[in-house]
């Protein structure tokens, strides 16, 4: 039974917990946050203390933490917790700073711990599929990918103002689906984005709406495009065209009821957020984690990985910017 220790206590973090409860190989022993109110109330919820992340980090009796924290803090509790001794699955991304996180990539070598990335999407079935779809030479070689990733409604200003941006909090899910379909990083990524959505946005210094181009060696072409407001749900859908056919990966409808008449053809919106739309994909993910150290089997989503996404989020930050290209090689 790995016994496991919660760092951070919102909303992902409460995520998170019901899939280290749920599942039989696990177990929740003790959560910690900054506000040590939200701690207890969710320890509480789940039958476990509520201590300091030094407290837990320091425990001998725990084997593994989760990183629920605040992404200006992950990198620094990831090389504490591989000190200590611990296995680490840490939510994305690695750190606001590409420089800090190939830092932290340096300073854990030494450990010998396992690091997981949660790029939980990776996990959802229906992703999943196209992958081994693809992988089994359905559609021959993949040749054109589109990943469309809409939010129903933009996040709080106050988090905007801390979130990395657009590129480093949200299209890093695409980054990283885009390595995970097409077995690579690209040469070059390209950007252009805007702030349409809300202004405030804008002049907080983040964009909105963006579309990010992405070329292989070989010259696939991968395209993504994100917006912080779809009005009718939380679109999610990937596109793969290949040598020999077309791989759809579908949204996640409310219900699967088609209205029929004279008038039309009706379906229900998709799914409204994220927590409705992945709940299966974080419980598949924290299994796949517990398996590669209950099991030692290979970590699925490594810190290379998570590495390899916050620089594609680098690139599109800075492309965005001044309009041009940005080659992976020059990071």
């Amino acid at each position: 039974m790995l016994k496991v220790g919660l760092l951070g206590a919102g909303r992902i973090a409460g995520v998170h917990a019901t899939a280290i409860s749920s599942n039989p190989r696990s177990t929740l022993v003790a959560v910690s946050d900054y506000i040590a109110e939200n701690a207890e109330k969710l320890s509480a919820q789940y039958g476990c203390s509520a201590r300091t992340t030094e407290e837990i980090i320091a425990d001998p009796n725990i084997d593994a933490v989760l990183i629920a924290t605040s992404t200006d803090t992950h990198s620094n509790l990831i090389e504490a917790a591989t000190a200590a001794g611990k296995a680490v699955l840490c939510e994305k991304p690695v750190d606001l700073s590409l420089e800090r996180a190939r830092a932290c990539q340096s300073n854990i070598e030494g450990h010998g711990q396992p690091v997981m990335i949660g790029f939980n999407r990776r996990f959802d079935p229906n992703f999943g599929a196209l992958k081994a779809a693809l992988n089994s030479g359905e559609i021959g070689k993949a040749e054109l990918l589109s990943i469309t990733s809409f939010d129903p409604a933009p996040p709080p200003l106050a988090y905007i103002k801390v979130s990395g941006g657009l590129f480093r909090d949200m299209m890093i899910h695409d980054f990283d689906m885009a390595n995970f379909i097409m077995g690579e990083t690209p040469v070059s990524v390209m950007a252009t984005a805007s702030s349409i959505v809300d202004p405030a946005i804008g002049e907080a210094g983040d964009v909105d709406t963006a579309v990010v181009t992405l070329t292989y060696a070989d010259g696939r072409i991968a395209v993504i495009k994100n917006s912080r407001r779809a009005v009718y749900g939380y679109d999610q859908r990937v596109e793969l065209l290949g040598s020999g056919g077309l791989l759809q990966a579908q949204n996640m409808l409310e219900n699967t009821v088609v209205k029929s008449t004279s008038q039309g053809v009706t379906h229900a919106k998709p799914t409204y957020f994220f927590l409705e739309r992945y709940m299966p994909a974080y419980a598949a993910e924290w299994a796949a984690f517990v398996a590669a150290i209950t099991d030692s089997t290979p970590i699925p989503v490594t810190l290379d990985d998570g590495v390899a996404a916050l620089a594609m989020a680098e690139a599109a930050t800075r492309s965005a910017k001044t309009g041009a290209p940005v080659s992976l090689a020059d990071l």
